[in-house]
């Protein structure tokens, strides 16, 4: 008899670490006031960097925060704030994968015991400079048309698919000029809506090279370790665990599209039926029943609530 494939077990539990777009002015502030284990976070991340970065989440002003040296690193810490505070409280149901929107694979990493708050911190505070440093493009949302239309659009316009968020949410990444010729086509093509993100730069696209190649050098340097859990990657939606896979996801991660729709569905084919969303807001929550329904989903505040 051919061999069979025995099929993964159900009841898997993934934590899902969200990115840029997450972060408000203000986040955290409560957890902090209230939580130990969270303000302790937040001075570490204070000490690392060298400057009161926990003042910018707490406080603002917003254009501080949404600068993007700023913001990778808030958002980081602030999901490692709430990591802190869910595990002291025993709230967090053990991991069998854990997975993050493009920076919040940096968070994802902590999680796993892959790497150091402070290597995360430091690598992601260079991360944001060198993709502020060559910020010039823009990226788009395009909704209502399928990936194959929008891959379509974008080749006929000259830009650059940038993510796979979910089913009829996706987004396009160039020079401005091209962005904005790619938005009027999705729109003469059906799209419901298409609309310019409030981004500094063509992230997730070839523009984005320099920034990907300033950050190998550091990468490769950094202490990573094999993560105790897999991470499902942006990349190409493969569970790694191995530090060589580790680094070359974070390099490539930078160029390459965020295929989220693959990595959830990759989840749920791996056995995953409980996602919990371990960062500030509920952005990941919100994309992950539209592509898979089955999946329950949960957020940090709700834990906390609960």
């Amino acid at each position: 008899m051919p061999d069979t494939v025995a099929p993964p077990p159900a009841g898997r539990v993934a934590w899902v670490f969200p990115g840029q777009g997450s972060q408000w002015v203000g986040m955290g502030r409560d957890l902090a006031a209230a939580e130990p284990a969270a303000a302790a976070v937040y001075a570490e991340a204070d000490a690392i960097l060298g400057f009161p970065l926990s003042a910018v989440c707490f406080a603002g002003p917003a254009e501080d925060l949404e600068r993007t040296a700023n913001q990778q690193p808030a958002v980081v810490a602030t999901s490692a704030a709430y990591l802190a505070v869910l595990r002291g409280r025993d709230a967090l149901p053990a991991p069998d994968f854990v997975a993050g929107h493009s920076l919040g694979e940096y968070a994802a990493l902590v999680a796993a015991g892959s790497l150091g708050l402070g290597d995360a911190l430091r690598l992601v505070r260079r991360r944001g400079e060198l993709m502020q440093e060559h910020g010039a493009g823009a990226m788009a949302a395009i909704l209502g048309l399928s990936p194959a239309d929008v891959a379509s659009v974008a080749a006929e316009s000259g830009v650059e698919v940038a993510n796979h968020n979910a089913p009829g949410q996706t987004t396009v990444s160039g020079r401005r000029e091209a962005v904005e010729n790619a938005m009027a086509l999705a729109r003469s093509r059906g799209a419901r809506r298409a609309v310019l993100l409030p981004v500094t730069g063509a992230f997730h696209s070839s523009l984005m090279a320099p920034a990907a190649e300033g950050m190998r050098p550091l990468i490769d340097a950094a202490t990573v370790a094999p993560a105790a859990v897999p991470l499902v990657t942006n990349v190409d939606a493969t569970p790694i665990k191995d530090p060589a896979a580790i680094r070359a996801e974070l390099v490539a991660q930078i160029c390459a599209p965020v295929r989220w729709v693959d990595v959830v569905e990759r989840l749920r084919a791996e056995g995953v039926t409980r996602v919990v969303e371990v960062g500030p807001g509920k952005v990941l929550a919100g994309l992950v029943p539209r592509i898979a329904r089955d999946i329950e989903v949960t957020t940090a505040e709700a834990l906390l609530a609960g």
